[in-house]
């Protein structure tokens, strides 16, 4: 997704939306049957209100705009698991959330009404990060 760098102050989902679109335009060929992202850093929420915001554009998309379910959009359910047996169920929720998310923003339906709270809305962002 294009978006500003992390220290960058924000901009509507709408502009993040439209510049993403456009460049895929510009370089994808329509021939290419879905374009899957990752969350970049952004937060799971923010991430699928992205997607959602693309989905939402009255333009040409020949692909399909969808996620590839990385960490980064699992984070959630890997912390609401933490490695413990006993907090499968919760982690299972908490997967089925994100899932449905951004199985809605793929449609472009999502309300941004996710039940996960912080842990949905955590940046995923490290900075400095040295691979």
């Amino acid at each position: 997704m294009v978006t500003l760098g992390s220290d960058a102050k924000k901009v509507a989902l709408e502009i993040i939306a439209e510049y993403t679109v456009c460049t895929l335009q510009r370089i994808v060929l329509v021939a290419v049957p879905a374009i899957v992202f990752l969350s970049g850093g952004q937060s799971e929420e923010e991430a699928t209100i992205n997607l959602n915001a693309m989905n939402k554009l009255s333009t040409k998309k020949p692909w399909s705009l969808s996620f590839s379910f990385g960490h980064a959009l699992q984070q959630s359910m890997l912390k609401a698991w933490s490695g413990k047996t006993e907090n499968i169920k919760k982690a299972r929720k908490a997967f089925l959330v994100r899932c449905k998310a951004n199985s809605e923003a793929t449609l472009s339906t999502y309300k941004g009404d996710d039940v996960l709270g912080k842990d949905a809305s955590e940046s995923l962002h490290v900075k400095d990060y040295k691979y």
